[in-house]
C-alpha cells in the first residue's frame, strides 16, 4: 500500500499589488491560522527575500505556490510548459485610462487615429507592461472601430526608470508620444503628478471585451504537482479565499485600508482607481463568460508574440477544487454571510 505524500512544510502565495482575496486573507491572518495546526507555514513570496525565488511569481516554477495575479505571466508560464492549473478567475475593474497632454486635442478614442502611442520595452522575461499597453490601446481603439494599424506605435525604453509608467509619462511630457495607457491606483497618482489628462476612460465603455487586459480577468493558479499530491490543501486554501471575499463584501472601509497597503497608493489613488462596490467583486469563479474572456486574451497575446505555444483555456481550467472549496466555506463556523449585492 502506497503511503500518502508527506505534507509540505511550507505553502507559498503570491499576488499582484491589486485587490485580491489572497491579499485580504493574508491581512486577516486567515491563511496562517488555517494551516498552522498541520505544522505548515504559509509565506508570502513578496515578503520572503532573500530565501525565495521572486521570479516564481512569473514562472510559477515553485510547486507549493498559489498565485493570484495578472493573466499575462500566468498564461506565459503555462505556454512555456509549466504544469499549472487554473482554479479561479476574478473580474475586478481597475481604472484603465489613456492619458494625453493637456493641449493634445485628443478627447476620445477616435482621436487616436494617426497618433503616436507609447509601448514600453522592459528587459524582463515576460514584458507584461508592454502587453498591458498593447491590449489597453487595442480595447480603446476597438471601441471606436479602429485598430493598432490606425496609430503610430512608439517603443519607449523603460529600463532604469523608477516607478510604474515613469518612462511613458516622461515621453509624453517630452512630446515624444501622444498617448499613454495606465491602470490602477498608482496610475491615478502618477497622472496627477505628471499633469496629464484623461482622453479615454475604458471603464466607461459598455462592452467589457474592450477592457480585457492583464487583470481582467485575473487568474488564480496552482501547480499540478500540489493538486495531485495534496488536493485537500488546495481546497482549503481556496475556501479561505472565498471566506475572505465574503468578509470583504461586508467591510468596505477595511477593504479600502487593505487596498492602500496592497497597492502602495494613498486614499486618493485607491478611491480614484476602484469604483464603489469593488469590495463585493473579489469572489473567484470559472464561469463560461470569464473563461471566454480569458481565451480572447490568450489569442491576442499569442498574436503579439508573448506566448510561445497556445494555451487551451478550457482544458487548463479545473473547476473541481473551487467547487469543493465552496462546500468547505459554507460549512465553516466563522464564514460570514455574503453581503447583498
Amino acid at each position: 500500500m502506497t503511503s500518502a505524500p508527506a505534507l509540505p512544510p511550507t505553502l507559498w502565495f503570491t499576488r499582484c499589488p491589486v485587490p485580491t482575496a489572497t491579499g485580504i486573507a493574508a491581512d486577516r491572518h486567515w491563511l496562517t491560522d488555517e494551516f498552522a495546526p498541520d505544522g505548515i507555514t504559509v509565506r508570502s513570496l513578496q515578503d520572503a527575500e532573500p530565501d525565495a525565488d521572486r521570479e516564481a511569481h512569473f514562472t510559477h516554477a515553485l510547486p507549493g505556490l498559489f498565485r493570484e495575479g495578472g493573466n499575462v505571466p500566468a498564461l506565459w508560464a503555462r505556454s512555456r510548459g509549466e504544469r499549472t492549473r487554473l482554479v479561479g478567475l476574478t473580474w475586478i475593474e481597475e481604472r484603465q485610462v489613456v492619458l494625453v497632454a493637456p493641449d493634445s486635442g485628443i478627447r476620445s478614442a477616435g482621436d487616436l487615429r494617426g497618433r503616436r502611442i507609447a509601448l514600453p520595452a522592459h528587459s524582463i522575461a515576460i514584458d507584461f507592461w508592454r502587453a498591458m499597453a498593447l491590449r489597453g490601446f487595442e480595447g480603446a481603439l476597438a471601441s471606436a472601430g479602429l485598430s493598432l494599424a490606425d496609430t503610430v506605435p512608439v517603443d519607449v525604453p523603460a529600463d532604469g526608470h523608477t516607478g510604474q509608467w515613469a518612462a511613458e509619462l516622461a515621453a509624453l511630457r517630452r512630446g515624444d508620444v501622444d498617448a499613454v495607457y495606465v491602470k490602477g491606483a498608482l496610475a491615478v497618482e502618477a497622472a496627477r503628478r505628471s499633469g496629464a489628462e484623461v482622453a479615454v476612460e475604458l471603464d466607461d465603455l459598455p462592452d467589457r471585451r474592450f477592457r480585457i487586459n492583464n487583470g481582467t480577468p485575473r487568474p488564480i493558479t496552482v501547480h499540478q504537482d500540489l493538486l495531485d499530491e495534496h488536493p485537500t490543501l488546495v481546497d482549503r486554501f481556496l475556501a479561505v479565499l472565498l471566506r475572505a471575499a465574503d468578509w470583504a463584501a461586508g467591510s468596505p472601509a477595511e477593504v479600502d485600508r487593505i487596498l492602500g497597503a496592497e497597492t502602495g497608493a494613498g486614499a486618493e489613488g485607491v478611491a480614484g482607481a476602484y469604483r464603489p462596490g469593488t469590495h463585493r467583486t473579489l469572489h473567484p469563479d470559472l464561469s463560461p463568460e470569464r473563461l471566454a474572456l480569458l481565451a480572447e486574451q490568450e489569442s491576442a497575446l499569442r498574436a503579439h508574440g508573448f506566448l510561445p505555444e497556445p494555451v487551451q483555456v478550457t482544458t487548463w481550467a479545473d473547476p473541481e477544487p473551487l467547487r469543493r472549496a465552496a462546500a468547505l466555506n459554507a460549512a465553516h463556523p466563522e464564514s460570514p454571510q455574503p453581503a447583498a449585492l
